[in-house]
């Protein structure tokens, strides 16, 4: 077999048939599906308004061994600041490592995604290329070439060795977000300074190398988490800079351009620029806010009610409450209609209490259709996939009993005993393959010489065994079952070896139960079809047609388990959230309250997550 893998492997060599050439092929095809990607994830992180507000941001002196970087810059490259934008001024850090700062709603993602996105529109073909690592579930046990590689894997479907060969030639740039949600805070909220995950993954971070010198990477965290920090813990040889608060003027800007009537806004508009340090001012000094503030008075109210508050926690509170029905009614003005604010209000505080932290893990972000089931209760979702798995097998046993020449006890032996087996094996835990398998694989092709290798395979493997045992089965029963099995071999080896790097594509999150339900139903066909033509043979067409059934009825199931699995748990989990769950979550990416991460959903915000773990109910 692995001379087959070795012949099928799918990367074709390049014209000179180096490793290092092919990488650089490999990098130029991940730069466009990380571009395509994160260009979405930046456009719903930025709202359909074309309005944004600049960011400054500024070196940080502190203890520790820094890198050489300019004294500040510009998110987005002006001619007017006279700074450095900020993939000019990543470009200009010696090493280059960078660590971006600053408070909740800052935009730091924000920031993090223009560099990813800069770098890439600007790279050579030797650049790395950037991509976005998510940092809340790395189990610091695994190595960050191993994070690099799984991380290739599950957000664009490549196949393992080419995101090996990629992360091992040095073309990946690590664009690691969210320190800070690596550790559960303080009961008070504060950040946790003991954080041990945070600082074994800093310990990690600080000697990873290439040849012998410090390995480029960017890192995103909450400035007060990594202020809490000790200066040991700190990240070696990086620039750290941290983004500035939005001044009261830029803020009045923003909120101006977005403003659909302007005499209502004229009062806090004014406010805000006549007095920059005021408190209202410094409430309103982050990116979040000021989108909270555009959206929920878009279409009405008074804004200058804001002027009443002087506490962030209330203030949070109060455009919160009224977030969802505002994100609501704005994307029935874009004509995405199909939910009420107390349905999306419910659903979505399901979702985000499920993330909420445990006694035995931190908060999580990433909502996953193929890990949700548990979301349902693990032990029901369970149990349920297992009963429901053995009752659609058992229904053929009655059939098999009359299928003709098939003994009553054999059928039942075999029949209920493959039930009892295949119901067992889906009552424990599912985790998902390592490198996602999808049909689209044989549109390659690789995936046809895969397909036209099994088959060959199999009709060697038909006339070789109709010649030894042809005496018992007779050498047609030889050629038929070997065709069958060609038909599987080759649809196996078409699938493992036919995805190519330069036809991978980036991972959506609805798409991966989709892919996984058309694997188990394409192999139960061919596997029914393998053992339902060779019993057929010996028993008759009756007995054949049920033994194929059975068989290809447990193969679909254990090979299309996550989507069974996501099915069960829809129903297990019916009032919690929509039946149609990904088309929901679609749906709250296109208004603003959800946003997609590789093969996973998020919030929008880690602060409208938190507050819809805490609020089960509408505020409002």
């Amino acid at each position: 077999m692995a001379s087959v893998a070795g012949m099928l492997a799918g990367f074709r060599k390049p014209r000179d048939g180096t490793d290092a050439a092919l990488a650089l092929e490999q990098a130029a095809t991940l730069a466009r599906l990380v571009a395509k990607s994160e260009g979405r994830v930046l456009t719903q992180l930025l709202g359909r308004d074309t309005a944004r507000i600049s960011l400054y941001y500024g070196l940080v002196l502190g203890p520790g061994r820094a890198a050489r970087a300019p004294v500040a810059g510009l998110a987005v490259a002006d001619p007017e600041a006279g700074l450095p934008d900020i993939a000019t001024y990543y470009r200009s850090t010696r090493p280059a490592r960078l660590i971006i700062t600053g408070a909740p709603g800052a935009g730091k993602t924000v920031l993090a995604l223009q560099l990813l996105l800069d770098l890439i529109a600007n790279r050579d073909a030797a650049d790395p290329v950037p991509v976005r690592v998510p940092l809340a579930q790395w189990d610091t046990d695994v190595p960050l070439r191993d994070l690099l590689v799984q991380q290739l894997v599950d957000s664009f479907n490549l196949p393992r060795t080419a995101a090996g060969n990629l992360v091992a030639h040095g073309l990946v740039l690590p664009v690691l977000d969210g320190l800070d949600e690596m550790d559960s805070p303080l009961p008070n909220g504060d950040p946790d300074p003991a954080a041990p995950r945070a600082r074994a993954a800093l310990d990690k971070l600080s000697v990873h190398q290439d040849a012998g010198a410090a390995a480029p990477l960017v890192l995103a965290c909450r400035t007060a988490h990594y202020d809490a920090l000790a200066t040991t813990d700190l990240l070696l040889d990086a620039a750290r800079i941290a983004i500035a608060p939005v001044g009261g003027s830029p803020a009045a800007a923003y909120l101006a351009a977005r403003a659909r009537d302007p005499l209502r806004w004229r009062p806090l508009l004014n406010h805000l620029t006549a007095h920059p340090g005021a408190v209202h001012a410094v409430l309103l000094s982050t990116p979040w806010r000021l989108c909270l503030t555009a959206t929920v008075y878009h279409r009405g109210g008074d804004p200058s009610e804001l002027l009443t508050y002087t506490d962030p926690d209330e203030l949070d509170r109060h455009l919160l409450a009224r977030y969802i029905t505002a994100a609501t009614l704005a994307a029935a003005d874009a004509n995405l209609h199909g939910y009420t604010p107390q349905q999306i209000h419910h659903w979505l505080h399901q979702l985000a209490a499920h993330l909420a932290p445990t006694a035995w893990t931190p908060i999580r972000t990433d909502i996953a259709l193929d890990h949700l089931w548990p979301m349902a209760g693990p032990w029901r979702v369970r149990a349920t996939d297992a009963l429901l798995t053995a009752l659609i097998l058992l229904l053929c046993l009655p059939f098999a009993w009359s299928s003709g020449p098939l003994p009553d006890t054999f059928a039942t032996l075999g029949f209920g005993g493959l039930a009892v087996l295949a119901g067992s094996a889906h009552g424990l835990p599912i985790t998902t393959s390592a490198e996602r398998l999808d049909l689209h694989r044989l549109t390659t092709p690789v995936g046809r010489n895969g397909l036209v290798f099994g088959l060959v395979c199999g009709l060697v493997f038909g006339l070789v065994a109709g010649l030894v045992i042809g005496l018992v089965f007779g050498l047609v029963f030889g050629l038929v079952f070997g065709l069958a099995v060609g038909l599987a071999t080759g649809l196996l080896l078409g699938l493992m070896f036919g995805l190519t790097a330069d036809q991978s594509s980036a991972a959506k999150p609805g798409t991966i139960i989709g892919d996984d339900a058309q694997l188990g139903l394409a192999l139960g066909l061919a596997t029914g079809l393998a053992l339902g033509l060779a019993t057929g043979l010996m028993f008759g067409l009756a007995t054949g047609l049920m033994t194929g059934l059975e068989f290809g009825l447990a193969t679909g199931l254990m090979a299309g388990s996550s989507s069974w699995r996501y099915m069960v748990f829809l129903l297990c989990a019916r009032g919690r959230v929509p039946f149609r769950l990904a088309r929901f979550l679609d749906w709250g990416c296109d208004a603003g309250l959800m946003r997609y991460s590789g093969p996973a959903y998020q919030f929008r915000h880690r602060e409208l997550q938190l507050w819809l773990a805490a609020h089960p109910d509408p505020a409002i």
